[in-house]
């Protein structure tokens, strides 16, 4: 690493205890997509105490802070904010008891299961560094804080709030994503990284009747059945060995007593692809899968087949992620696996015309990680994104974010860049 990096670096010791801190609080206290208000409130306030100019409430909750330290680039780094619909089980003294009263009058526990508690002390540890090292490097930084990437609309919702408007044009987006892998790793890698995934909800329409005069009713439950046994045909009947994609379904609803054939049954299911072509096919095929099985069972009507979200594919950019893995992270990067999960960040740089660059980081204590790799059960023990058990270590987990966002924008920001 360069002296001017090397440099600000050397601020990390010196903020590592409030950073540590800062992430109990947060990890106590998750809020769900949009309502990220405590989140946000101390985000901004944590920028606006370091200097920056801060903007908030854009879209619903998103908050930008802008550092202008003269002439030079203008980095965009951005971090998640909102946590999930998830009873925590890690038993941390930490732990969040949340809950939560949704529309529908159902209480609901909330959790950081995802690790954006981590995306978003990171990035304020980046901040602060930045900050107090404004000596070592040139340019200008906006540091972004993106509400509702679970629900798939925090990006577009601070697109459609003038985002544009309110941050210089960035040269070149960055963000990370804490992972289960062992704390300290970095993984980058170039072109496709994260998967597209759209969630399709298909309501079956059937004809109703009592459960012993099954001659008498078309049964929806039978037809959704026969729509998931097909629907497993897609991959792996329609699509080469090579070519990665997932069809996951993951609910069925139907009836409410065990002698009466319902009208209706619901399945909702999950696609994931990493290109647009495979998308596409796929989701033709579910379709032709649906309508098909329909028509064999004499439905009196056409399934419903609705979109509920879509996440774009995170492809990065080849000369982005060379730049930052080449010149910055050195033999300490790995290249990172193909990812199944998906995300909407893309959709900031994209609207904001700006290459970007999204990596990973490893949250999973490193002995624990090994000896599970050596038994051959890190699938089976050790907790990945979304489980009630997933729990970040602290260290090396929160120095290896914000170590990996100073040096990524060194690579622009750096004098000796």
């Amino acid at each position: 690493m360069s002296a001017p990096l090397d440099r600000v670096l050397s601020g990390l010791p010196g903020i590592r205890r409030a950073a540590e801190d800062f992430y109990k609080d947060l990890h106590a206290h998750p809020e769900l997509g949009n309502e990220e208000h405590r989140t946000a409130s101390r985000a901004a306030e944590l920028l606006r105490g370091c200097g920056y100019e801060v903007t908030e409430n854009i879209g619903t909750t998103g908050v930008v802070g802008v550092l202008s330290n003269g002439d030079g680039p203008t980095v965009l780094l951005r971090a998640d904010m909102d946590a999930l619909p998830v009873r925590e089980a890690t038993g941390l003294p930490y732990a969040s008891t949340v809950t939560v009263t949704g529309d529908d009058e159902q209480e609901r526990p909330v959790m950081h299961a995802c690790g954006h508690d981590v995306h978003v002390t990171c990035l304020l540890g980046f901040a602060q560094l930045m900050a107090s090292g404004r000596d070592a490097w040139q340019g200008t930084v906006i540091a972004l804080f993106q509400p509702s990437e679970e629900n798939g609309d925090g990006a577009d919702a601070m697109v459609d709030g003038g985002l544009a408007d309110r941050v210089p044009r960035p040269d070149v987006a960055l963000a990370q994503h804490v992972l289960p892998y062992p704390a300290g790793y970095v993984g980058v890698r170039r072109g496709s990284f994260l998967s597209a995934a759209d969630s399709l909800r298909i309501t079956l329409y059937g004809r109703g009747a009592h459960g012993s005069m099954p001659q008498a009713a078309v049964d929806p439950v039978v037809m959704a059945a026969m729509c998931v046994v097909r629907l497993q045909t897609v991959v792996s009947r329609e699509l080469a060995a090579t070519t990665p994609a997932v069809l996951t379904v993951g609910s069925i609803k139907a009836g409410a007593s065990p002698n009466v054939i319902p009208d209706t049954a619901v399945i909702e299911l999950n696609v994931r692809t990493y290109d647009d072509a495979t998308r596409k096919q796929v989701l033709e095929a579910v379709r032709r899968c649906v309508n098909a099985e329909a028509a064999a069972s004499n439905a009196p009507e056409e399934p419903l087949i609705e979109r509920l979200n879509a996440f774009p594919p995170t492809v990065n950019d080849p000369d982005v992620a060379d730049r930052v893995d080449r010149a910055h992270f050195g033999d300490e990067a790995h290249t990172i696996d193909l990812q199944t999960a998906s995300e909407d960040f893309s959709r900031i740089p994209q609207a904001l015309g700006a290459p970007f660059a999204y990596w990973g980081i490893g949250g999973i204590d490193p002995d624990t990680y090994r000896a599970a790799d050596e038994r051959g059960t890190v699938a089976q023990d050790i907790p990945v994104n979304h489980s009630p058990a997933f729990a970040p270590v602290l260290q090396p987990t929160l120095d290896t974010g914000i170590t990996a966002l100073t040096v990524a924008a060194f690579a622009w920001l750096g004098r000796d860049a």
